[in-house]
């Protein structure tokens, strides 16, 4: 696979994953026009192929309904049905057999809640799928296979969900405000009681403050505050004493009388000592 490719790939499989719950092994719906391919292509052992693209192992699956269309069509799709009677079969709800398209469908739902991947090579179905939050979809191109950038669809439906969580619903509300009147005093709770149809955040705000102070009127923190733990100096006992300037100099003239000495002995041991046997032979 090559970089750009295997970098898209990760970055659609990371968005999946974050935004709505993906988890590995990766569960991949395929239909019969996405087997037919495989089996056309020779890209077999599809496990393998999928998993190289999903960078994780899968497991493959179809339906009733799929199995039954690829019947209905005949010896020219002989291959590709006994390819498919050997995936895991998933539940339909359909007392009659209907269309595959229409059988994707319902399976995936409103909201993909069994988290399947949906292998198809019908532009269609990928079309409607496209509108459904959570459905990362798979196609193949002669012999290899593609993983569909994020939909315009998915961007904005993951970012309308993320402000929503930000905000009060009404059954939120009512708990919250439940809380605030069970903690306040009377008077006070009279007072917001004239504003209840009102939701000014301002006034729930003044109320968490009031019933805390009133709970805690000293300030006095509950929890502990410990110190930020900061550099110190060097451990005083393995340090070194500082000498005195007058020991300094008592010792440098030791050291000075020291070398003094020592300079003297060299010049002394340097003097040459004339043998006797020389001073006999000049005075012969």
């Amino acid at each position: 696979m090559k970089v750009k490719k295997q970098r898209r790939h990760r970055k659609v499989l990371r968005f999946f994953t974050t935004c709505f719950g993906l988890r590995k092994p990766f569960k991949v719906l395929c239909d019969g026009t996405f087997v037919n391919h495989l089996i056309v292509n020779r890209i077999t052992p599809a496990d393998d192929a999928l998993a190289n693209i999903l960078t994780a192992p899968v497991k493959l699956y179809t339906t009733r309904c799929v199995l039954a269309e690829l019947k209905r069509l005949g010896s020219s799709y002989s291959e590709a049905l006994e390819a498919a009677q050997q995936l895991i079969i998933a539940r339909c709800e359909h007392e009659k057999c209907t269309g595959a398209e229409a059988c994707v469908i319902q399976v995936i739902g409103e909201n993909n809640s069994e988290h399947f991947f949906v292998a198809s090579q019908d532009t269609d179905l990928r079309k409607k799928l496209r509108e459904v939050p959570g459905v990362p979809l798979i196609y193949g191109l002669r012999n290899t296979l593609f993983l569909e950038p994020i939909s315009a669809f998915q961007l904005q439906y993951v970012k309308t969900s993320g402000e929503k969580r930000l905000h009060m619903d009404d059954r939120e509300y009512q708990i919250f405000r439940s809380k605030v009147m069970n903690r306040l005093s009377g008077e006070e709770a009279d007072e917001i009681m004239e504003n209840k149809d009102s939701r000014d955040e301002t006034i729930k705000v003044e109320a968490l403050k009031r019933s805390s102070t009133a709970r805690n009127p000293m300030e006095i923190k509950d929890k502990p505050q410990f110190k930020r733990k900061r550099a110190k100096g060097p451990n005083p006992l393995s340090c070194k004493k500082k000498k005195s300037r007058e020991s300094q100099n008592v010792g440098t003239s030791k050291e000075t009388k020291q070398g003094d000495r020592s300079e003297n002995a060299v010049r002394r041991s340097r003097k040459r000592k004339r043998s006797q046997k020389r001073q006999t032979a000049t005075e012969a």
